[in-house]
This record gives structure tokens, C-alpha cells and sequence, in this order.
């Protein structure tokens, strides 16, 4: 399987997406590297790395895509009921190390096939360093004072793209995700790109979409003069009252 290399400067663009291998699903390129300016445009774009430790950065977009759309998220019922006598609260950015930690473990391979360790130093590095540059955000689901869930993602312009979530307690994941979308919903930004599609996230209302469809629907979101201060527009929650608010 012949790939193209990224060339080492982190401004070089990327090959159209179009070219990205059918199987394994969405493979686009091999190599580059994980600075900041390489990993912007590559979400402009659609492009994630995902890759696993003694191997070379591999750069993925896959056809179809899995989204969110943030005012149609679903509850599932039992879920409901767990919330509504849940003392858990949802903050935002106060634990980002703690959620990739909490994240860095097993997912699986995106062209379908075996399990393995993707976030490896290297990724864990670079995505602090995005939270620090305030392009990366971490979701913080809290019981007394230990994180019990959260997710991380980047946010360029009204969009944000959800790199990974993990669950300390039942429900911890999914809790995190729908306090991202309905506050999401508040501010008016439409969707949340899950990347591959997967059971677990078809449970609370994601759905499959043509890569071009995806790509058109992402260019108008990312214009940088509708992005807003995270830390302002981000209001901490009770977890209970996402029972009442959906």
C-alpha cells in the first residue's frame, strides 16, 4: 500500500481527500508531524492522525463521517432515569490532563480491525499543547472529586471535533458528551464531528454522512470571527438537570 509522505513542513498542505484509501477506510498520508499549524489545518480539512506507538503518524478521513447534531441528541431511558437522582457535576478545561489520561487506552483500529494504544506520548504531548495554545477542550464529569468521565476534543471557529472520552463510572462518558451538546445547542453551533461512527455513539443520536457532505456542511462553521472565549461561554452544570433539559 503506497501512501504519500507529508513533506516536514508543518504549513505543507495535505493530499485532497478525495484520494484517501477506500481499506483501510479514509487513510489519506503517512508521516509529518503533530505541531500545532499541521493539526489546524488538518481539522479545517477534515484530516485527524490516528496511530498507534512504533509506527509513523498516520493521517485519516474517513468516508462516511459520524457526527452529532448537537439540538437532536438522544437520551436513552435508563440513562434518564440514572440522572435525575445523579449528584455529578459537569465542568470544563480544570482537568484536561486527567481526561487524556483517563482517555489514553484502547480504541479501535479505524479501518475495522484490531484494538490498539492510540494515544501515545507523542499525541498526548501535542494535544496539551493545543489546550495550552486554548485550541483544545476537555468536558469534566465530577462525583464528590474524582473525575468519573470526560471527553476532549479541538474548537476552531463554532465547531468542535471530539478526539476521545472515557467513562470511570457508568454513564461517565455519555454524560460528558451531552453536556458538551446542550450547551453546544445554546451557542448555536450545530454539530459535533465523532470522527468514526460506533454503537456506543449511535445510543445517543449519532449519524453517518458523506464525507463531501460533511466537508461542505464544516467550511462555513470554522470562520474564526464566530468563535467565542471558551472559558466566558462555558457554564459549569449539575448533571441532573440535563434529565430536565432534554
Amino acid at each position: 500500500m503506497t501512501l504519500p509522505w507529508l513533506a516536514r513542513d508543518p504549513a505543507s498542505p495535505f493530499p485532497p481527500v478525495a484520494s484517501a484509501k477506500r481499506s483501510p477506510n479514509g487513510l489519506l498520508a503517512v508521516g509529518g508531524d503533530l505541531a500545532p499549524e499541521r493539526l489546524l489545518n488538518a481539522y479545517r480539512n477534515g484530516i485527524f492522525p490516528w496511530y498507534s506507538e512504533g509506527t509513523p503518524i498516520l493521517w485519516w478521513t474517513p468516508d462516511p463521517r459520524c457526527v452529532f447534531r448537537t439540538e437532536s441528541m438522544h437520551m436513552p431511558r435508563r440513562l434518564r432515569r440514572f440522572l435525575r437522582g445523579c449528584d455529578w457535576r459537569i465542568e470544563s478545561d480544570r482537568r484536561f490532563l486527567g481526561v487524556i489520561e483517563g482517555c489514553a487506552g484502547d480504541r479501535p483500529d479505524v479501518g475495522g480491525g484490531e484494538p490498539g494504544t492510540w494515544i501515545v506520548p507523542e499525541m498526548k504531548a501535542a494535544y496539551v499543547r493545543m489546550h495550552e495554545l486554548g485550541h483544545a477542550h476537555s468536558i469534566e464529569v465530577i462525583a464528590g472529586d474524582q473525575l468519573v468521565g470526560g471527553l476532549y476534543g479541538l474548537v476552531i471557529g463554532r465547531m468542535f471535533f471530539a478526539e476521545s472520552m472515557f467513562s470511570a463510572e457508568d454513564h461517565g462518558s455519555k454524560v460528558a458528551l451531552l453536556a458538551l451538546a446542550h450547551s453546544m445547542s445554546a451557542w448555536g453551533w450545530p454539530l459535533i464531528d465523532a470522527q468514526v461512527a460506533s454503537p456506543h455513539l449511535f445510543t445517543l443520536g449519532a449519524s453517518t454522512v458523506p464525507r463531501a457532505d460533511f466537508l461542505r456542511a464544516l467550511q462555513p462553521l470554522l470562520d474564526p470571527a464566530q468563535a467565542m472565549p471558551w472559558a466566558s461561554a462555558w457554564q459549569d452544570m449539575e448533571a441532573r438537570n440535563l434529565a430536565r433539559a432534554s
